[in-house]
């Protein structure tokens, strides 16, 4: 079996149609809308009652559908891309263990999310899918992908079920609430090991780890999407500070990611502002490098 399996050669049937990550990110429909940011309109699009609620959830609800696919895909990769060893391209069995047990939590969320999806009147393929999380799976380096997925990404994926949680619990959805909250659950558990490994493999390279959390800065900044995920009472999807210490974040590391946030949504009302209208969204415009984690800038 091949290892470091391209985006491009991911399988999916005829139900799954992908986008970039910013055709995603501008569909009227979505929970984290950069054109309504960019327009400065900025409101919380997941509150009971809103109008626009009820397409946000479900876009959002097929949003991490598709991730924990993306999600179980990268781990499986993790598990066979690096051989064996206490080289900067190896990895020990403990931690192919670990990401063997992640995949397996991927695989439960894979059919929850599927089932979350029909109660709330979703079919597979109704929203495009982005491979943005499968790319960051990508990197080369184990270290790099532990810091951009299980601690990046995998932190996000704690903020967005901590946001649907308590839709759920809002809007009375005792379904909803439970399944999320299972999920959550898990994925502070992914954070940890993400959190645990990164520590124990950099013991001895403070250089190394140093390079390895300025990755993860850079797509915690990325997937801050222009401050719309932030720390603030009108971000639509709220750092869950307390399920973030519980994976492993100290206090400093939250409030770096919160600031992160704000310093993003300053960004990106500075361009709007410069060009005196609200523009046609680009990625630039959500992160200056944009949403290329192949790039090599993202990349080292």
């Amino acid at each position: 079996m091949r290892r470091s399996l391209p985006v491009a050669e991911l399988a999916r049937d005829g139900r799954f149609e992908q986008a970039s990550i910013m055709d995603r990110l501008t569909d009227p429909r979505a929970a984290v809308n950069v054109r309504k940011a960019s327009a400065g309109t900025r409101r919380p699009a997941l509150r009971a009652g809103q109008p626009g609620a009820p397409d946000a959830a479900r876009s959002l609800m097929h949003g991490i559908f598709t991730g924990e696919i993306q999600a179980l895909e990268g781990a499986g990769r993790t598990c066979w891309d690096f051989e064996l060893g206490t080289g900067e391209r190896q990895v020990p069995f403990a931690l192919k263990l670990d990401m063997a047990r992640q995949c397996w939590d991927e695989a439960r969320h894979v059919e929850i999310s599927v089932k979350l999806g029909e109660w709330m009147g979703t079919e597979i393929g109704e929203f495009a899918e982005s491979t943005i999380l499968y790319e960051a799976a990508c990197n080369d380096d184990p270290i790099l992908r532990l810091t951009g997925v299980n601690r990046a990404l995998e932190g996000l994926a704690i903020d967005i079920f901590n946001t649907m949680r308590e839709f759920g619990q809002a809007t009375g959805d005792p379904v909803l609430e439970f399944c999320e909250d299972w999920m959550l659950a898990d994925e502070v558990t992914h954070v940890k090991m993400g959190s645990d490994w990164l520590r124990r493999l950099t013991a001895h390279d403070p250089d190394r780890r140093d390079r390895a959390l300025e990755f993860q800065k850079v797509v915690d900044k990325l997937f801050s999407y222009g401050g719309i995920r932030g720390d603030d009472d009108d971000s639509p999807v709220r750092l869950a500070r307390r399920f973030r210490e519980l994976a492993g974040f100290d206090t400093a590391e939250i409030d770096e990611i919160a600031d992160l946030s704000r310093q993003a949504g300053r960004e990106r009302a500075e361009r709007v502002a410069a060009r005196g209208r609200p523009p046609a969204v680009r990625s630039a415009d959500v992160h200056p490098i944009g949403a290329d984690l192949h790039s090599e800038r993202m990349a080292r």
